[in-house]
């Protein structure tokens, strides 16, 4: 599976570790996944992603999976969000 957040997309970066000699070799610098169920109110259903803890954070400090989608654009988010975006969306419309 890949090491990429599947909301906001945060995959691997990389670059050089540098010694002290200043020999430089490659490396990878891996997001801090996190496995987690996330609620939706509107859709009223969880939802089992593999999420940075950036991402998390982002979401707690917005009120939630359904508010964090509705304030982020969709050019921030992956295929994945915006299909349940949407949803949520076309929930909220029938309501």
């Amino acid at each position: 599976m890949a090491k990429k957040c599947e909301i906001s997309g945060t995959g691997v970066m990389s670059g050089n570790n540098v010694s002290h000699a200043n020999n430089r070799t490659r490396r990878r610098f891996l997001p801090n996944l996190q496995e987690v169920s996330l609620l939706s109110d509107v859709l009223g259903k969880t939802f089992k992603l593999k999420i940075s803890t950036r991402t998390l954070r982002s979401i707690e400090h917005n009120g939630g999976l359904d508010a964090y989608l509705e304030s982020t654009s969709n050019t921030k988010l992956s295929a994945e969000a915006i299909e349940i975006k949407n949803a949520i969306a076309k929930k909220k419309s029938a309501n």
